[in-house]
């Protein structure tokens, strides 16, 4: 273990042996580090933390400090990040309340810096979050989204697996999958076709992504009838997601 003479590290945390730890960062008690994670300088890691193994944390990251929120009541909760994620510097992550207990960030993520991961919200895996996000409380991000720099995010909107949100949007509404979103306010703008590709869809699986959306937003019929066409057919899962996505929002989608 290679920790600098000038962290302060509490007995009660749990530290792999081979984790770096740089000068002047502090460890509380009650922190879980796994195998292979590297910690600069002057970052935090407050009670409650857990760090799956080779998560690398940069200068004044701070990792698992109380919600902010006016009904937390000092109440047990944790802030979990998963194998082989990015925290650059500045960037806050807060723990859960008394609502889910825990703040989840998926593996191999990257949070960039002065972004902000609220109480209570859950990271799939793969998501990239830009410079200066900043999310409420109770957000939801699935798998493989990439959100742009200074991009805004209500409380408890859900963004679906494999979206792409432009730079310095607000997002007050849900984000069905498999799709681009920009503009102000913040609408559908087209299939995320390159980012799919990129993953492996195939052409038939893209373009039945592409009917499904032109039907819902481009065909002139009302959502609501756009989507029991949808399930009066053959659905592909992708497609199916994409109904049940709709069908389970709470917030509206955009």
């Amino acid at each position: 273990m290679k920790i600098h003479p000038t962290a302060i590290i509490d007995p009660g945390a749990d530290i792999a042996e081979d984790v770096e730890i740089g000068p002047h960062t502090i460890v509380e008690s009650d922190v879980v580090i796994g195998e292979g994670c590297r910690i600069a300088s002057s970052a935090l890691i407050a009670s409650g933390t857990r760090l799956a193994a080779g998560i690398k944390v940069f200068h004044s990251a701070v990792i698992g400090t109380i919600p902010q929120d006016l009904k937390f009541a000092g109440e047990y909760s944790t802030a979990e990040i998963g194998e082989n994620t990015v925290i650059r510097e500045f960037c806050t992550v807060n723990r859960g309340t008394a609502d889910t207990g825990k703040t989840t960030v998926g593996e191999n993520c990257l949070l960039m810096a002065y972004s902000h991961i609220a109480h209570d919200c859950r990271l799939g895996d793969q998501v990239i979050i830009a410079n200066a996000v900043n999310m409420a409380g109770h957000v939801t991000i699935q798998d493989f989204v990439i959100i742009g720099g200074m991009t805004a995010i209500h409380q408890f909107v859900n963004i679906g697996l494999h979206c792409m949100i432009g730079g310095m949007f607000r997002i007050t509404k849900d984000i069905p999958p498999y799709c681009i979103a920009g503009g102000w306010p913040v609408k559908y703008e087209n299939v995320n076709s390159i980012g799919l590709q990129r993953r492996g869809f195939s052409t038939e699986t893209r373009n039945a992504i592409k009917d499904a959306y032109r039907l819902i937003y481009h065909s002139g019929i009302l959502r609501k009838e756009a989507l029991i066409q949808l399930e009066g057919g053959e659905m592909i899962p992708e497609v199916k997601n994409i109904v049940e996505f709709y069908r389970k929002s709470q917030r509206g989608v955009i």
